[in-house]
């Protein structure tokens, strides 16, 4: 093989042990042998970064989204092989310096040519679809009280014995005037009260324990504008009931277990008094 080839398949690791030890002493003897590897390496680093800036180029919108809308080609059986004889590409190291360059300006060029070429209108932006107030409110309270529920030291922030401080605090925070609903009928003892913000607005938070020890809370946020039929929604977040209405600009829910199977008698009791 000539000596290119040989210093190439070096280069690659594609030596016997005997034939890189060979190809070592004479790099290292040999100043003409060390001239051509020298002049490889060159050419493979300046490819290497010939090709890494390549790759660094964005890839054209219109691409990805035609790569993203090509169907998926269907299945076929596979062509029976034909068998090949071995062939070993080992450029010289003009070669692969030619090679890295032509490769760059090729890839150079494409990316210009996408970017410059008209193309098809735009597909629109998807638009989100539209979900009611309650819907992001709904979800960090299931999420919120998955957590807080199981903080018996740090439940709430006031105690149960301050309600006047509960009272005016809640109100002149929340901007929601409310009265404590006495929810013993239902077997729930008030432990206290909290605030926390749900859908970037302040929420208050009543919070009441039944005899298994299960939480059930009553929260409350100021909504201008949400609908006012008082009508009950009821809907189940894995492990988080919670049933919510409307009425006068404030939007109510009643968030518990969702084992619990009273907590629509609850939250009907909670309307009626709070």
């Amino acid at each position: 093989m000539p000596l290119e080839a040989r210093l190439s398949a070096f280069m690659d690791g594609e030596t016997s042990r005997e034939e890189k030890e060979e190809l070592e002493r004479l790099i290292a003897s040999d100043p003409e042998a060390r001239r051509i590897f020298d002049e490889l390496k060159h050419g493979s680093d300046v490819g290497r970064k010939a090709f890494d800036e390549v790759l660094k180029e964005p890839v054209p919108l219109a691409l990805v989204r035609s790569i993203k809308s090509a169907q998926a080609p269907k299945a076929r059986e596979p062509a029976p092989r034909l068998s090949r004889p071995a062939f070993k590409l080992a450029p010289t190291g003009r070669q692969a310096l030619a090679a890295a360059l032509i490769l760059f300006v090729v890839g150079g060029g494409m990316g210009y040519l996408l970017g410059v070429l008209p193309t098809s209108s735009p597909a629109p932006a998807p638009v989100p679809a539209a979900t009611t107030p309650s819907r992001t409110w709904l979800d960090e309270i299931a999420a919120y009280h998955r957590i807080y529920s199981r903080q018996p030291r740090h439940m709430v922030e006031v105690q149960a014995s301050e309600v006047d401080e509960i009272t005016k605090w809640l109100t002149s925070t929340v901007g929601v005037t409310f009265n404590l609903p006495d929810l013993a009928a239902d077997g729930l003892v008030f432990q206290g009260a909290r605030m926390f913000v749900a859908d970037g607005r302040p929420a208050g938070q009543l919070i009441y324990k039944n005899l298994d020890g299960d939480v059930i809370a009553v929260c409350f946020t100021k909504r201008d504008g949400a609908p006012g039929d008082g009508n009950f929604d009821e809907i189940i977040k894995d492990d988080i009931s919670i049933v919510s209405w409307h009425r006068n600009g404030t939007t109510y829910a009643v968030v518990g277990p969702s084992s619990d199977a009273m907590l629509d008698e609850i939250a009907n009791r909670v309307a009626t008094e709070i």
